[in-house]
C-alpha cells in the first residue's frame, strides 16, 4: 500500500486537525509542507493531486450525535474561536493591534456556546458520547491556540468544559501534533 501523504502548513488549523486525526488512528503518513505565502497550493502541480480520505464508521445513532456536535463546532464554536485566534494570536504574532470590540463580541458568542457545552458534558465525557470522536477532534486546533490567551479563563470557569479540554488536549495523538507545530515555530 502506498504511504498516505498530507500536504499542509503547520500554521493552519485545518492541517493540524488532519494531523490529529491521522495520529489518532495511528496511520502511516508523510507530511509534506506547503508554502501558502508563495501560493504553492494554487499551482497546477498541487491542484492535480488526488485527495484520499478515510472516515470512521459508527452506528447510525452515534453517527447522528457526532454529526450534530460537528455541526455545532462548525457553525457556533468555530466562528468566534477563529475570530479570537486571529485577533489574539495571529495579530499579536505579526505585531498588529487587536480589535478589542471584535474580541469582546467574539467572547460573548463563545460564552453562549461554552454554556451549551457545559450542559452537554454533564451527561457524557465527550461531546459525542462516552468516547472520543471527530466531534471532539475538530475542536483541537482552536483550543490549542486559545489556551495560550486570556480567553482560556472562559473554558476554565466551566468545570465540565475544563475537564473535557484537559482530556482531549492531553491525548497522545494531539501531543504529537503539538510537538510538530512547536518544532516548526522554532525554525
Amino acid at each position: 500500500m502506498a504511504i498516505r501523504k498530507l500536504y499542509g502548513t503547520l500554521g493552519s488549523p485545518d492541517t493540524i486537525r488532519a494531523l490529529a486525526s491521522i495520529f489518532e488512528h495511528e496511520l502511516d503518513f508523510e507530511f509534506i509542507p506547503i508554502d501558502l505565502d508563495t501560493g504553492e497550493h494554487k499551482t497546477e502541480s498541487f491542484l492535480s493531486l488526488s485527495v484520499i480520505s478515510s472516515s470512521l464508521f459508527e452506528v447510525p445513532k452515534q453517527q447522528g450525535i457526532v454529526a450534530t456536535w460537528i455541526d455545532v463546532e462548525d457553525h457556533q464554536f468555530n466562528p468566534p474561536a477563529e475570530q479570537l485566534r486571529q485577533e489574539l494570536v495571529d495579530k499579536t504574532k505579526k505585531g498588529l493591534t487587536m480589535n478589542k470590540e471584535l474580541v469582546a463580541e467574539a467572547e460573548a458568542k463563545l460564552v453562549k456556546v461554552l454554556d451549551v457545552y457545559e450542559e452537554r458534558l454533564t451527561h457524557s465525557k465527550y461531546l459525542g458520547g462516552d468516547r472520543f470522536t471527530s466531534a471532539d477532534l475538530s475542536h483541537l486546533p482552536n483550543l490549542y491556540y486559545l489556551m495560550g490567551t486570556p480567553v482560556k479563563r472562559l473554558f476554565e470557569e466551566r468545570p465540565n468544559v475544563s475537564a473535557w479540554c484537559r482530556h482531549i488536549l492531553s491525548r497522545p495523538a494531539w501531543i504529537k501534533v503539538v510537538e510538530m507545530v512547536e518544532k516548526n515555530k522554532a525554525v
